[in-house]
């Protein structure tokens, strides 16, 4: 009984110390002291007491020191443990480096510093962010008629004409290009002040302002991108939308289909090394009214044109609606919702390699824009839509 009791306790203990994350050296003194108080106290005998040290003395001793540890058991385990875990994808690897891990990256280890977050400053609105709430939105708020806008499943004309007139497509482009700007903060509050009117305007302002590809454009872009798109962008003269979910894939960006291969073609009269594209893509926000559509799909180079791999990777590009061989397709309604969402198709169309986002030297880093960007839109925009929404 008294054994039993003894193993119950060294149980405890040693649960103890794995759950406050002790270091390997605090956890040998630890049962060090036990092994100890045991030998004293306890009446093992003086059998008892030599397979207690000497099992201490098996497990503990390597353990505790870092060369023979290594070489005696770490080096064991991970030779095997590579054996049995599959190689890493290129893809894979870039998934990993993407994006950077702030304080919820300590939430997730399991022992987040609650005082961390706790001294962190709130977010503030600006002045300018204020008045734009005060005004526009408020003014956007009083024309919306949500009722009519779900029976008719159409936004009105003039309701486009007045988010365009006031820069609600903008709201994220820096004020150089035309944009306004807005912190994030000023961003989410516009939304889910919409939302609470209307939840189809709101997405329909949504997604300019998180994946537009405003947002990819600004971290991404080449200058020449930059200069021509972001201020069209900023002032409702291109309206965009961003096609990565497709009908088998979903919106798993590693398992697309849509395929680009690099060859030479004839492009505004002049010969030169094009991307052909093919593309099905489906449940795309703002398609049917999209005059720019930004792409994710898989590239490749069979012939080497571009002298380096085939297999190239995910790519993301700039592709103008009017190209020809697009096609928008059928509208979608999901959840019944009147923002414009639907299909879009491409067979054969040819682009220049200049339409690829950052130019040829971002070339298959498309998986890296996307995790980072994709962000914007699952930490701002969609929270905000739902929030504002579930205040009606």
């Amino acid at each position: 009984m008294e054994t039993f009791a003894w193993i119950v306790f060294f149980l405890v203990v040693s649960g103890v110390l794995v759950y406050r994350r002790s270091t390997m050296l605090v956890s040998s003194l630890v049962i060090l002291a036990l092994v100890i108080l045991v030998s004293f106290v306890s009446h093992l005998g003086m059998v008892g007491t030599i397979v207690l040290w000497a099992c201490y003395a098996v497990i503990f001793v390597p353990l505790s020191i870092t060369p023979l540890r290594r070489q005696l058991l770490t080096r064991h385990i991970l030779s095997n443990f590579r054996k049995v875990m599959p190689q890493m994808s290129e893809t894979e690897q870039q998934a990993l480096e993407a994006g950077t891990v702030g304080w919820t990256g300590e939430l997730f280890s399991g022992a987040p510093d609650w005082q961390k977050l706790l001294k962190r400053e709130g977010p503030t609105l600006s002045e300018e962010e204020h008045e734009f709430l005060d005004g526009p939105v408020e003014e956007l708020c009083r024309q919306l008629n949500d009722w009519t806008i779900s029976r008719s499943m159409l936004i009105p004309d003039e309701i486009w004409t007045f988010l365009k007139k006031h820069g609600f497509f903008g709201m994220i482009i820096p004020k150089r290009y035309g944009g306004k700007e807005f912190s994030a903060m000023g961003h989410s509050q516009v939304i889910a002040k919409v939302s609470g009117v209307c939840v189809a305007v709101a997405t329909s302002i949504g997604v300019p302002n998180s994946l537009g590809p405003a947002e990819l454009l600004l971290h991404y872009g080449t200058d020449e991108q930059r200069e021509y798109y972001l201020p069209r962008l900023a002032n409702g003269e291109e309206i965009p939308c961003f096609a990565l979910t497709s009908p088998r894939a979903g919106s798993d960006a590693g398992s697309i289909e849509d395929n680009g291969v690099v060859c030479e073609a004839v492009f505004d009269g002049k010969k030169q090394l094009c991307l052909r594209l093919n593309w099905n893509k489906r449940y795309i926000t703002l398609a049917p009214i999209a005059t720019l559509i930004g792409l994710a799909f898989k590239m490749y180079d069979p012939d080497k044109l571009l002298g380096g791999d085939k297999d190239l990777g995910i790519t993301c590009a700039l592709v103008p609606a009017n190209t020809k061989n697009v096609v928008t397709g059928r509208r979608h309604y999901p959840l019944d919702s009147a923002f414009p969402n639907g299909p879009t198709q491409g067979k054969d169309v040819i682009i220049p390699l200049d339409y690829i986002i950052g130019g040829v030297k971002m070339t298959g880093q498309g998986w890296r824009m996307l995790m980072e960007c994709l962000a914007v839109g699952r930490s701002i925009s969609l929270p905000s839509i739902i929030s504002g929404g579930s205040k009606r």
